[in-house]
C-alpha cells in the first residue's frame, strides 16, 4: 500500500503543477521518507522545480497544498521551510486496507524473465560459496514472482570443462578405474564427496609434475568427442554429481526449471551458428600475427578504440591492439568459455535460430519437473528461452566475461537484448577462524588472527554444502531438544531444520552482494540480533499470543475488517499516543515498496533489513503493550489486529526469502 500511495501522490503533484504551468518541462517528483512519523510519512523537496517554474520552493509547496485537492489515502499536507511538502497518510484508511490485505493492481511489465543461478561445475560436492549464489538467485526469483513477473529458472551445467576433465583424469589415470567401476561408484551415496577428495588429489598431481597437465588437455579434447569412451565417462560423472547438487539445493527449497548443458551447445552446433554470425558482423577478427596468432578475437569489454591523428574515431575495421584482445577461439580451434556463453545467450534471447532437445531429469516432491538439455529428447516439453530479460547470478570475478557477452550482443546489432542483460554479481564466502576450527580444520597462529579464512576447492579446503546444513541442523536441534522435550523426535527435527535453513538463508541475504561474507555458526543461529531465528521467533511469539487468547490466528486475520471499523483504527492510531503503533503499521505497508527496491537494484539485502526492522518493532510493541490483559475489549481487539497484520506480513516477507516459520522455537 505504501508504494501505491507514493505513486499516486507523485502523479497528482505533477498533474497539479502541469495544470498551473502548461507546456513547462518539469523534473520527476522525488519522494523522501521523513526521519520521524511526527513530521509525516512522505516528504517532497520542491527545490528542483524552482528554476523551471521561476518560483521559490516554499511558494511552490504552498500552491500544491492549496490546489491539489483530496487524494484517497492521504490525510494532511504541511508546508515546511525551506521548501518541503510533508504529507501524512490517512492512518485509518491505510490500516483498514492492510487489515483487509488489499493488494492494489500493479503495473507488471510483459515478457518472461530468465534467472540463471547456481551453475555449479558438476565435478564435486557443492560448497558454501555455491550456497550464496543459489540463495541469492532463488530469492531474486521469489522477489520477481511476488511482483507478478513470469520467471524461468535455469542452472547452466559446464559438463565439458576443465573441472570435469580433472575428475575424469583422477578416475582414469590416478585410480585406473574402468567405466564399469566408475558407474558402480556413481550409485553410492554422496558420490560428490568422493569426487571432492579426488579433485584435490588431481590438483596435487598436476603440481608435482607440470607435464601431467598434458593429460588434462588430451582429456578435454576427448570429452568434446561425443562418441568417445572419455566422453561417456565424463557424462556418467557429471550427471551423477549434478543429481546430488539438485538434492542438496532441494533441502533449501531451491528448484530449477531447466538445466542447459555445455555438451549440447557443442553437439547441437550452437557455437557454429553463433560463430558464423559473429564473423559476418565483424565482431570477431582473425589474428595472423602476434601473441594471438591463429586465434579469433574480439575487443575486450571496457576498452575503447584508439583515435586517429585527426582525432576521429576509427571504424569497425580498425585493428584491435593485443592488450585489448579477448581470445574467443584458440589457435588450436577450440572455443573458449566466453564463446560458448555468447552462443548460449543468443539462444536465451531467441536470436540463434536453434533449440535444445529436452527430457525430464528430476522431479521435486511437489511434482515439479526439472528438464535437462539433450540432443533429441521428448516432444512434449515446456517452452524455454526466447525471453525478454536475463539476470545471471555469477560472482564478481566473472565480470569481464559477462561484459564481453553483452558487447558481443551489441556488436551483432542486438542492443535491446544487451540492455536487458544483467550480471547479478556478488562477492565470495569465507569462514571465520572460529567456524573453520569448529569444522575440524587446523589453523596456524596467523590464521587465528585473520578476519576470515578463504576456502579452496582445489586444495580440498572448504565447507561442503551438505556438511554445513547437517551441522546447522544438529546445532539447532540441541536447542530445540532442551526447550521442547515433550515433542516427538520427528517434530523436533523438523523444527530444527526450519530454524537451520532460516538461519543460513538469512545470513546469506543480510549482507549486500558486494560484501565478503565470513560465515559463523554461532552468529547465524543466534536468536538475538539480525538473524533468521530472530525474525522467525517474532512470528512464533505472535502466534503464541493468539494461542493463549484461545483464538485461531488465521481465522482472526481473515475476519479483521468485520471486527474493526475505520473509525476504530482512527481512534487508536491518531495523535502522539498512536505514533508508536502507527510506525509498526507503516512498516507493514512497505513490503511491496521494498520488493521493488530489491528488484531495481538487484539487492535482496533490503528485504532482509526490512524483515529485521519489522521484527524489532513488533518485539518492542509486544513488551510495551500487555495485549492479553488489556481491560478494554475494543482496544484489545485492535491490539490483536496489530499482531495479526504483523504476523501475516512477516510470514509473507520471510517466504520471499525462502524461510518458513516453525510452530515453536
Amino acid at each position: 500500500m505504501y508504494r501505491h500511495l507514493e505513486r499516486r501522490l507523485a502523479q497528482r503533484v505533477l498533474e497539479c503543477l502541469q495544470k498551473r504551468h502548461p507546456g513547462v518541462s518539469l523534473p520527476a517528483v522525488v519522494i523522501e521518507q521523513p526521519p520521524k512519523v511526527e513530521l509525516g510519512d512522505f516528504a517532497i523537496p520542491l527545490f528542483p522545480f524552482a528554476k523551471p517554474l521561476r518560483s521559490a520552493p516554499l511558494k511552490i509547496a504552498e500552491i500544491i497544498r492549496s490546489e491539489i485537492g483530496p487524494i484517497e489515502g492521504i490525510g494532511e499536507l504541511q508546508v515546511a521551510p525551506p521548501g518541503y511538502l510533508n504529507i501524512k497518510i490517512d492512518r485509518a484508511w491505510m490500516a483498514a486496507a492492510l487489515a483487509a490485505d488489499q493488494k492494489p493492481p500493479a503495473d507488471v511489465s510483459s515478457g518472461k524473465i530468465l534467472v540463471e543461478h547456481s551453475s555449479i561445475n558438476p565435478n564435486k560436492a557443492a560448497h558454501i560459496g555455491h550456497l550464496r549464489n543459489a540463495i541469492l538467485g532463488d530469492t531474486f526469483v521469489r522477489l520477481l514472482r511476488y511482483a507478478g513477473r513470469e520467471v524461468d529458472i535455469q542452472n547452466y551445467i559446464d559438463n565439458t570443462g576443465v573441472q570435469v576433465a580433472d575428475v575424469v583424469v583422477g578416475f582414469t589415470h590416478l585410480e585406473r578405474k574402468s567405466r564399469t567401476e566408475i558407474e558402480a561408484l556413481t550409485r553410492q551415496p554422496r558420490f560428490d564427496y568422493y569426487c571432492w577428495d579426488l579433485y584435490a588429489r588431481v590438483s596435487q598431481w598436476y603440481e608435482a609434475d607440470k607435464q601431467n597437465k598434458q593429460v588434462r588437455l588430451q582429456t578435454l579434447h576427448a570429452i568434446e568427442d561425443a562418441g568417445s569412451e572419455t566422453a561417456a565417462i565424463a557424462e556418467l560423472i557429471s550427471t551423477a554429481v549434478l543429481r546430488r547438487h539438485l538434492e542438496t539445493m532441494d533441502r533449501l527449497d531451491i528448484e530449477y526449471d531447466f538445466l542447459p548443458r555445455e555438451s549440447e551447445i557443442l553437439h547441437l552446433h550452437f557455437w557454429n551458428a553463433a560463430f558464423a554470425k559473429l564473423k559476418e558482423r565483424g565482431v570477431l577478427t582473425f589474428e595472423d600475427s602476434g601473441k594471438n596468432k591463429g586465434c579469433w578475437v574480439m575487443r575486450r569489454a571496457g576498452t575503447s578504440r584508439a583515435s586517429t591523428t585527426e582525432g576521429t574515431e576509427n571504424t569497425e575495421e580498425d585493428e584491435i591492439t593485443e592488450e585489448d584482445q579477448k581470445v574467443i577461439v584458440r589457435s588450436n580451434g577450440t572455443v573458449g568459455y566466453v564463446g560458448k556463453d555468447i552462443a548460449y545467450h543468443m539462444w536465451k534471447f531467441g536470436l540463434l535460430g536453434l533449440d535444445f532437445g529436452y527430457r525430464r531429469f528430476y522431479r521435486y516432491p511437489n511434482q515439479h519437473d526439472c528438464w535437462i538439455s539433450t540432443t533429441d529428447g521428448e516432444k512434449d516439453h515446456p517452452h524455454f528461452g526466447d525471453v525478454a530479460e536475463i539476470y545471471n547470478v555469477i560472482d564478481a570475478r566473472q565480470s569481464e566475461a559477462q561484459n564481453t557477452v553483452i558487447e558481443a550482443l551489441r556488436g551483432l546489432g542486438h542492443g535491446e537484448a544487451a540492455d536487458h542483460y544483467t550480471h547479478f554479481s556478488y562477492e565470495m564466502v569465507a569462514l571465520t577462524p572460529r567456524c573453520a576450527a569448529e569444522l575440524g580444520y587446523t589453523l596456524s597462529e596467523e590464521d587465528k588472527t585473520r578476519t576470515y579464512i578463504e576456502v579452496s576447492g582445489r586444495k580440498g579446503f572448504g565447507v561442503k554444502a551438505d556438511d554445513l546444513l547437517d551441522q546447522l541442523i544438529a546445532s539447532a536441534k540441541k536447542e530445540v531438544d532442551s526447550r521442547h522435550p515433550q515433542l516427538t523426535e520427528p517434530d523436533r527435527l523438523g523444527i530444527a531444520t526450519q530454524i537451520a535453513i532460516g538461519a543460513l538463508r538469512y545470513f546469506m541475504l543480510k549482507y549486500t552482494k558486494q560484501s565478503v561474507i565470513a560465515f559463523d555458526f554461532k552468529e547465524a543461529l543466534s536468536f538475538e540480533g539480525e538473524t533468521g531465528p530472530y525474525a522467525q521467533y517474532a512470528v512464533v511469539r505472535a502466534a503464541s499470543i493468539f494461542r493463549k487468547a484461545g483464538v485461531d490466528a488465521d481465522t482472526f486475520s481473515d475476519t479483521l475488517t468485520a471486527n474493526l471499523s475505520a473509525d476504530r483504527f482512527a481512534l487508536y492510531l491518531s495523535g502522539e499516543a498512536g505514533n508508536e503503533i502507527w510506525e509498526l503499521w507503516l512498516a507493514v505497508s512497505k513490503t511491496s515498496y521494498i520488493v521493488s527496491q530489491c528488484i531495481a537494484t538487484t539487492e535482496p539485502a533490503y528485504l532482509a533489513k526490512h524483515v529485521f526492522q519489522l521484527a524489532q518493532l513488533f518485539n518492542t510493541f509486544y513488551h510495551r503493550y500487555p495485549i492479553l490483559t488489556e481491560a478494554d475489549e475494543k482496544r484489545k481487539q485492535f491490539l490483536l489486529a496489530t499482531v495479526a497484520v504483523v504476523r501475516r506480513e512477516l510470514i509473507q516477507a520471510l517466504a520471499v526469502m525462502g524461510i518458513t516459520v516453525p510452530p515453536v522455537m
